[in-house]
């Protein structure tokens, strides 16, 4: 994605990027008035970072979020942040997944909606040992909030994978340091574990992220008359966990009774 002709991972000012992605709210002016922060100076691999070391670039970037975290925590900076983040964060709401548009999906659902049903799974999922449903909700609601600045950027788009989780790496810590605080670091930490698949949670919510598109592509199949074989074929023997597995068979079967 690019802003004025000009790479995410070029040096330019964050409020000019809320702004531009937030259609100039109020807030996001207030905060282009009092706060200007480069861009290079919030990517832990640039050469002119405070926060480049030898250091991996996950340690980097909780480096860039907390010396972002406001000393008024609670008060009215805090106050305004937050705000401020979650108006960036409705980019989520109005961002189309990218896979249902381009096979002429009606009415497709934003990144939000999956997000938000994900997140659902993790409520609803039975009591696994060893798996804090909790924090699975909270990896469900934090493993694609970067869409919010690059949008949704699929294997159709020729990406590589390497660039992908660059754009991905770089808007996070730009999200955190716009937050602040200390939970901005958790959701920094969020996403690194559902990233790197550090964790059983993070496996989990994997899973999650594709029984989810399957049961969305079952539904639009249904709704719209679609042949949507494309996304059951590529989530095919992906799958990690048990619960996944009983999932993805439970909306194969419901598919192929209604294909009969």
């Amino acid at each position: 994605m690019s802003v004025g002709g000009r790479g995410l991972g070029e040096s330019f000012r964050l409020p000019f990027l809320l702004c531009f992605h937030t259609g100039g709210a109020a807030g996001l002016l207030r905060f282009v008035s009092r706060r200007t922060v480069s861009m290079a100076s919030l990517d832990p691999t640039s050469s002119s970072s405070p926060f480049s070391s030898s250091s991996p670039p996950a340690a980097s970037a909780h480096d860039a979020v907390a010396a972002t975290s406001s000393s008024n925590i609670g008060g009215s900076t805090a106050t305004s942040s937050g705000i401020d983040f979650l108006s960036l964060c409705h980019r989520l709401k109005t961002t189309k997944r990218a896979g249902w548009v381009r096979r002429g999906v009606g009415d497709p659902e934003s990144v939000a909606d999956h997000m938000y049903r994900m997140g659902l799974m993790a409520l609803i999922a039975p009591d696994i040992p060893g798996v804090d449903r909790e924090r699975c909700m909270k990896i469900a609601l934090v493993h694609d909030i970067a869409e919010a600045i690059v949008g949704d950027i699929t294997p159709s788009d020729g990406v590589p994978k390497e660039e992908k989780n660059r754009r991905e790496r770089e808007a996070i810590v730009h999200m955190c340091s716009l937050l602040g605080g200390p939970r901005a670091k958790e959701l920094l930490d969020l996403w690194n574990e559902y990233e790197e698949s550090s964790s059983v949670e993070a496996k989990l919510v994997k899973d999650f992220d594709k029984v989810e598109m399957i049961l969305q592509a079952l539904e639009y199949e249904h709704e719209q008359d679609k042949d949507l074989d494309e996304f059951f074929v590529s989530t095919a023997g992906k799958f990690q966990t048990d619960l996944g597995k009983s999932w993805a068979l439970e909306i194969a079967s419901r598919r192929k009774k209604h294909s009969e």
